[in-house]
């Protein structure tokens, strides 16, 4: 493998001051939440993957990358390719994964027999045009999320999902690598609180200015808080309701306390009604330095026979971890340790590629997810501005 070169690999990251764990993976900021995980890339397939498949990344401008190539090894993917033309980033994802074949065009992943699929965590607004030409030339699409930022993206993306069959899948992370949210599905399905009506998501995230590209402050690039943040949830909203129809009721978004960034959105909200329940969403950059993580991440699910909370990154002032679970039913109320639950999106992600099922995402979910926030963003009006 080429030499990586230990600064270039941390700049690459975009994390000042973080640190190699002892096994040379790098450290996980759990005060900032764009990091690569804090464990070293799996080793080997987990024991639920069936197939073998070899992908390629293209684009690594978000550290979400990590997870995705994670999830995707888990689930018997082989990384065989990156095309990343910069140096700083292309070290940081070759120091943690070691001898990887570069790319020296994004012609030369598209055109490369073997590969099955792409994944990518380009900057936001590249992610739709690079989906639909890897759709086209042939071969399945994974992407950060948010993985379209227009509505007319989205048209063209599903006029070529139509006409090359191919996936274009959104890894909304909230929930397929979050285990609590695994967890909470299970108990759904299960009926554990009867029907669900409503859900209400609370994302929090932390700012860490000085860790931020250029392109994070400009909604231009990131398509505005509620398309950025915003689709975990509505992703959320429609998964745990059943709804496979939406629409957007009322929504909110604007800057209401970072002037110096006059194009950043910092604050948003929306409520969304769906043929299978209602949903709220408040997202927004404002977690303080005093909180151990970098977001107080919350999800409610209301069902006609009882309730969950999740606590996804941090039990505030008690227990320890993250993947907290409380569920009060007419038996009582108990709390669930999440901690050890299986993430199956991996395993079952390359299933689908190779076997052309829909069992870890749905196609018209995944796209309905975003075309609810792409519509809150365009319809939001400005939050009333807190006084002096």
């Amino acid at each position: 493998m080429q030499e990586v070169d230990r600064r270039a690999l941390l700049a690459g990251l975009g994390i000042g001051g973080a640190a190699l764990a002892a096994s040379g993976a790098i450290a996980q900021s759990t005060a900032q939440g764009n990091a690569a995980p804090d464990r070293g890339p799996p080793r080997q397939p987990d024991p639920s993957a069936r197939h073998r498949i070899r992908f390629a990344v293209i684009g690594l401008d978000h550290p979400h990358i990590y997870a995705m190539t994670d999830a995707l090894i888990r689930g018997g993917g082989t990384l065989a390719m990156v095309h990343a033309p910069d140096p700083k980033q292309r070290a940081a994802f070759l120091g943690r994964y070691g001898d990887v074949r570069l790319a020296r065009s994004e012609a030369e992943v598209l055109e490369a027999r073997d590969i099955q699929l792409v994944a990518s965590a380009s900057i936001p607004d590249l992610r739709a045009p690079l989906g639909i030409r890897v759709m086209r030339a042939g071969k399945d699409f994974l992407s950060d999320k948010p993985g379209i930022t227009s509505l007319a993206q989205l048209a063209e993306v599903r006029r070529t999902i139509a006409s090359t069959k191919r996936k274009f899948a959104i890894l909304y992370s909230e929930r397929y690598e979050v285990r609590a949210a695994v967890r909470a599905g299970e108990l759904v399905k299960a009926g554990a609180i009867g029907k669900v009506v409503q859900t209400v998501n609370l994302a929090p995230h932390r700012m860490s200015p000085a860790s931020r590209p250029d392109w994070f402050w400009d909604t231009a690039r990131y398509g505005g808080i509620l398309t950025d943040i915003g689709s975990h949830q509505a992703d959320q909203f429609l998964f745990y309701t059943g709804s496979t129809r939406a629409e957007v009721v009322a929504s909110q978004a604007g800057n209401v306390g970072t002037p110096q960034h006059p194009r950043f959105q910092d604050f948003g909200d929306m409520t969304l009604t769906g043929n299978g329940g209602t949903g709220y969403v408040r997202v927004d950059w404002f977690t303080p330095d005093g909180l151990s993580t970098w977001g107080d991440g919350r999800l409610f699910i209301l069902g006609t026979g009882g309730f969950i909370e999740l606590r996804k990154y941090v039990d505030v002032a008690g227990r320890p971890g993250g993947d907290h679970l409380f569920i009060t039913d007419a038996k009582g109320s108990r709390h669930e340790d999440c901690s050890r639950v299986p993430l199956p999106f991996g395993p079952q992600f390359v299933s689908d590629v190779v076997e052309r099922t829909e069992v870890a995402q749905d196609q018209r979910q995944a796209l309905l997810a975003a075309e609810l926030v792409l519509k809150a963003q365009a319809r939001a009006k400005p939050p009333v501005l807190p006084t002096a």
